[in-house]
């Protein structure tokens, strides 16, 4: 059985601030341990389930947070960047499931450290007018290949995100929001344990592979800044419906390639800090 592992940071077990997600931070270096132990509790759940083949993808930020020698030994790293696959890159139709780790709720919403892939830069993403963050397009991409996901961990509020997206994913609330940079906290042996059940157990029985659509998607995304979504309309295909809103069409997982496009063009653009 192959096993691909998706792992973010501000759904971790315990980090809440900036200053543990960010390299700099004053406890990014903490940060980056408990992101291992949080990954290691899914591959110890995915090998406990029969898996012989596990991939993870260190998905944050610069993707070069997790610590190679802190990993559990099945499993191999894809570290760096740039991914033209983004938090999904190394994903196949052969692996059999998909298991999202440290993920956080979409920009908007009041969850720890919540924000859609660039700080504040993205104010509103849809996917084919339901809105969407990170979790939805990850998923509906994951979907798109073939792969189904079966567990995501992070906040209660990234939970009830991908229930409300897909009821049939396993969710692992690590901690509970008060705010967007406070939370309480799950005590970290026991969100682990949980993890590695939630994860054994959702593998248990061979997952079903989902359907693939093969309609066209249109995805639309609304930037902070005007001279974002202006570039973006040097690119073929892409079009605006206001001075900061853009879209185009396309199947998945190809849209979700361009939109990493997107993102490179707007990163150029602009400086802002990721938590503001």
């Amino acid at each position: 059985m192959r096993i691909y592992i998706s792992v973010d940071m501000e759904g971790i077990t315990g980090l809440v601030d900036a200053d543990d997600v960010q390299p700099g931070g004053r406890d990014y270096e903490r940060g980056r341990l408990m992101m291992a132990e949080d990954v290691n509790a899914a591959i110890r759940g995915a090998v406990a389930a029969g898996a012989t083949d596990i991939t993870v993808n260190d998905a944050h930020g610069p993707m070069r947070n997790l610590v190679p020698e802190a990993l559990h030994p099945t499993a191999r790293l894809i570290r760096g960047k740039p991914k033209q696959m983004l938090m999904l890159e190394g994903l196949a139709p052969e692996h059999d499931a998909a298991v999202f780790v440290g993920y956080h709720s979409r920009a908007g919403a009041l969850g720890v450290l919540s924000h859609s892939f660039m700080g504040h830069e993205i104010e509103d993403m849809w996917l084919d007018d339901r809105p969407v963050g990170e979790i939805g397009l990850a998923h509906a991409t994951a979907a798109a290949i073939g792969v189904p996901v079966t567990v995501l961990t992070g906040d209660d509020c990234a939970c009830t995100e991908m229930t409300e997206w897909d009821a049939s994913v396993r969710t692992v609330a690590v901690k509970y929001a008060r705010d967007r940079f406070s939370a309480d906290l799950r005590p970290s042996e026991e969100a682990r344990a949980a993890i590695e059940k939630a994860v054994a157990a959702s593998l248990a029985v061979p997952p079903k592979a989902p359907a693939v659509a093969a309609a066209p998607s249109a995805l639309t995304v609304r930037w902070q800044s005007a001279s974002v979504a202006s570039t973006l309309l040097g690119i073929p295909g892409v079009t605006s419906s206001d001075s900061r809103t853009v879209q185009a069409q396309g199947t998945l997982p190809d849209l979700y390639r361009l939109f990493g496009v997107w993102m490179r063009v707007a990163a150029s653009l602009t400086n802002q800090p990721p938590y503001c």
